[in-house]
């Protein structure tokens, strides 16, 4: 409709304007001397016959309708002697020619009640008299300058200059808003709210959640809306929260944090912490980072950050500090000293604060030392280790480090690969492990929960028997049927009991000895024999293989060892020192040296090397029979047990006694040490097999059901990560139990009369193994899918 009837106040007063798209109704401002705010809604829509005249006449203000969004502006004061008068409709401005984005008159809009505040006008005191009749109605848009930027909130007033009064006469005169002046800039146009009522910019307008789909503006779909909402189906949701719109989320708001203090029952905090630390260990930090944005839960708080910063920096009194919460002076902590424990840190209950500090220390001294600083490594070593020495007992063979000549040698000497290495690292990673892991969660926590969870899979499978790592996809599984339980291959080369048997460490060859004073060696991809050693008067009763496979030395009844050439199949050296039957061999791990075991109390056990020269006799004040020996991966310990009851362990290097141990049993006949060199595996005349803590001799499990009394029966470790403990039996059967719980999972049967006196798992292809029996035979066993014996040679190290 066209432009209302002004009709301007008695007194001077400044005009506050709010403009929307017509048809409108406008409210009366009261007067203010401050311009004040009036707000409009929208009626329902009508006909242009059925309209109902919206112009309402004040002597306060003058509201005129313009079809464009939300405009401010403030009309010019009035001459106070100007009469009163309306304002004919053709003295205003032609309207101008509607803009394509104009909506026609057609269009519906649903009316929106006003909103409570209480800026909102009284219309209890406007009387229906002061209403005008209804005009046509025209639909006109003001033009306006581009503006730089948009905005969506409602604009300041802006002051504009003032406009001529109704006696200077032109357009203003006649009631036309005044324009603002060339160098002031537009109002910018103000969004409508989604919301039942118009609000004020400052007003706080809650997130839709309840709208079925995002709409643009108000009036239509929002085509971004839809790009989003399609790709968040199938669990690709949109990463950035600045770009994510609402309902995209898995029934959590964008912009609202989750508030479920739990995830499956699992504490939600812990688990973001480890998933942030996981992101870091596999490389995103940009991910990590995003979720401790979204989260927010920081990896560590700042203390722990600036600790791990020192540490790594080599600052060491600030590490101290940080740690301890002292200025790095020498100060010796109490667990009983309540105001020490409140200070620092906060560290486990069972942590050992002097061994901490200690540890600190010891590597502040070393990379001193490795700099030639020699005057401050003495004085740390004097004033900051010795008080926490005497504790830990470490003072000579730090002291000795002083003497040294180069960093080389310090470092080959304290086993340390200097401040360029990682020995900060593992330094913070042994601190951490005292720290609360509320405060320093520990080294890739997520990385060890996995591999716990995996373990936890393997040892609940009893026939896990590969090297493959199982899947975190499923649950883990594998079938009886891929399990050694079937003879493929039956070898009958000897014409006596055989005793013993061992694969090469490469699988590539087969050893076997016995009765018949000989050594037979196999090449596995087809057994055929390649080499009988003969030159043994008696019955060979042991042998072991040289780490790298070229050399096999054998212990025989007739008293002598003799070292054997795998290329040639000659004897190189034989052995005469022990006047009793040499009962077993073991070699060192560097392969240069090997040890031999007799039942000679003259020289129960000698250390040799390669050219058959003795290196060491291992005595006691009492003497003993050495039955058999063994030496731990690590190269750490060397366990030897005797005919009667006896387990002693030795230090490697030092070649001292460490501790013994008597079994309450007749016998002992065979030890085997585990793969990680933490646990001995003894063979007992009782019918017992028995699994021992190496570094105490203390009972961990035992295996039975097997028969032994009289012969010496060997038993082994063996299948994929040495999940399965095997042994001969006097009844002719082979029994397999599952290491971890001892459980019995298999008893074969193949030997035909008399004991199974040894078993041979393959070393790099666990689904095969060899027994060998008092029948003369040897036999291969493989998986019942087997038809024909596996090509060992070849096989790859998860055996498939």
């Amino acid at each position: 409709m066209e432009p209302p009837d002004l009709l301007l106040p008695s007194t001077p007063t400044h005009l506050t304007t709010v403009s929307f798209c017509p048809p409108l109704t406008r409210l009366p401002l009261r007067p203010d001397p401050q311009p004040a705010l009036c707000v409009e809604t929208l009626p329902p829509p009508a006909t242009p016959s059925e309209q109902q005249p919206h112009s309402i006449k004040t002597d306060v203000s003058v509201l005129h309708c313009i079809p464009t969004p939300v405009v401010l502006e403030r009309a010019p004061p009035r001459n106070p002697q100007a009469p009163l008068a309306s304002v004919p409709p053709d003295s205003l401005p032609a309207p101008a020619p509607s803009s394509p984005h104009q909506p026609d008159a057609s269009t519906s809009i649903q009316p929106q009640p006003i909103a409570s505040s209480s800026l909102a006008p009284d219309l209890s005191d406007i009387s229906p008299l002061e209403q005008e009749p209804s005009r046509p109605s025209r639909r006109r848009r003001r033009r306006r300058e581009s503006s730089p930027q948009s905005s969506n909130t409602l604009a300041p007033l802006r002051s504009f200059e003032p406009a001529p009064t109704l006696d200077s006469g032109g357009p203003e005169a006649a009631g036309v808003i005044a324009s603002p002046s060339p160098d002031s800039r537009p109002s910018r146009k103000r969004r409508r709210l989604d919301s039942e009522a118009m609000r004020l910019a400052s007003d706080h307008v809650p997130p839709d959640t309840t709208s079925p789909r995002a709409v643009a503006n108000g009036l239509s779909p929002s085509q971004f809306h839809k790009i989003a909402a399609a790709r968040s189906m199938n669990g690709h949701a949109p990463s950035d929260p600045n770009t994510r719109p609402p309902g995209t989320t898995n029934g959590v708001s964008a912009h609202q944090k989750p508030t479920h203090p739990e995830y499956f029952g699992h504490d939600r905090e812990e688990i973001t912490r480890i998933l942030i630390q996981g992101l870091y260990d596999l490389g995103y930090d940009s991910s990590a980072a995003t979720l401790v944005r979204e989260s927010g839960h920081e990896l560590e708080d700042s203390a722990a950050a600036a600790f791990r910063n020192s540490v790594l920096q080599g600052e060491w009194a600030e590490a101290e500090m940080l740690l301890f919460g002292h200025d790095g002076e020498v100060l010796i902590m109490s667990k009983a000293d309540p105001s020490e424990e409140s200070r620092g840190m906060v560290l486990r209950e069972d942590a050992n604060r002097n061994e901490m500090l200690f540890f600190m220390r010891k590597q502040k001294f070393l990379e001193l030392l490795e700099s030639r600083d020699l005057g401050s490594a003495l004085q740390v070593l004097r004033q900051e280790l010795a008080p926490l020495s005497q504790e830990l007992g470490c003072l000579p063979a730090l002291s000795s480090l002083m003497m040294c000549q180069s960093a080389e040698d310090l470092r080959a000497r304290a086993e340390w690969d200097g401040a360029e290495g990682q020995s900060r690292a593992a330094l913070l990673s042994t601190l951490s492990r005292s720290i609360s892991p509320s405060v320093m969660i520990p080294e890739h926590r997520l990385a060890v929960l996995l591999q716990e969870h995996k373990q936890y899979q393997i040892s609940n499978c009893h026939y896990h028997n590969t090297y493959a790592s199982p899947s975190l996809y499923s649950d883990h599984f594998c079938d009886r049927s891929e399990f050694p339980r079937r003879t493929v291959l039956e070898l009958d080369d000897h014409n006596g009991e055989v005793w013993y048997l061992q694969f090469s460490h490469d699988g590539t060859r087969l050893a076997t000895t016995g009765a018949d004073q000989s050594i037979i060696v196999y090449e596995t991809a087809s057994y055929s024999r390649i080499h009988k050693l003969i030159g043994h008067l008696a019955g060979v009763a042991h042998f072991a293989w040289s780490v790298d496979d070229t050399r096999i030395v054998s212990g025989s009844q007739d008293r002598t060892a003799k070292i054997w050439d795998m290329a040639t199949g000659k004897c190189l050296v034989t052995i005469d020192h022990h006047r009793d039957p040499v009962s077993a061999v073991t070699f060192y791990p560097d392969g240069k040296r090997f040890i031999t075991t007799s039942f000679d109390t003259f020289a129960p056990m000698c250390l040799w090397n390669l050219e058959g020269e003795l290196l060491y006799t291992w005595k006691r004040e009492k003497s003993f029979r050495a039955q058999d020996a063994a030496i731990s991966p690590d190269g750490k310990r060397i366990v030897a047990i005797t005919p009667t009851n006896t387990i002693f362990v030795y230090d490697f290097h030092n070649k001292e006694e460490l501790f013994s141990a008597t079994v309450s049993c007749p016998r002992l006949t065979c030890v085997n040490i585990s793969a990680d060199s933490q646990t001995i595996l003894i063979n007992r005349s009782d019918s017992e097999l028995q699994l021992l803590d190496i570094n105490k001799v203390s009972h961990v499990r035992r295996f039975e059901g097997y028969q032994q009394g009289a012969y010496v029966i060997r038993s082994t470790f063996g299948g994929a990560g040495e999940n399965f403990v095997a042994s001969g039996s006097e009844d002719g059967f082979i029994y397999i139990w599952h290491k971890g719980n001892g459980m019995l999972l298999e008893k074969l049967a193949g030997h035909r009369g008399g004991s199974v006196n040894a078993v041979a798992w393959h070393p790099t292809d666990p689904r095969f193994m060899a027994s060998a029996g008092d029948d003369a035979r040897v036999r291969i066993w493989a998986p019942e899918t087997s038809a024909i014996a596996p090509q060992f040679g070849s096989a790859s190290p998860d055996g498939r």
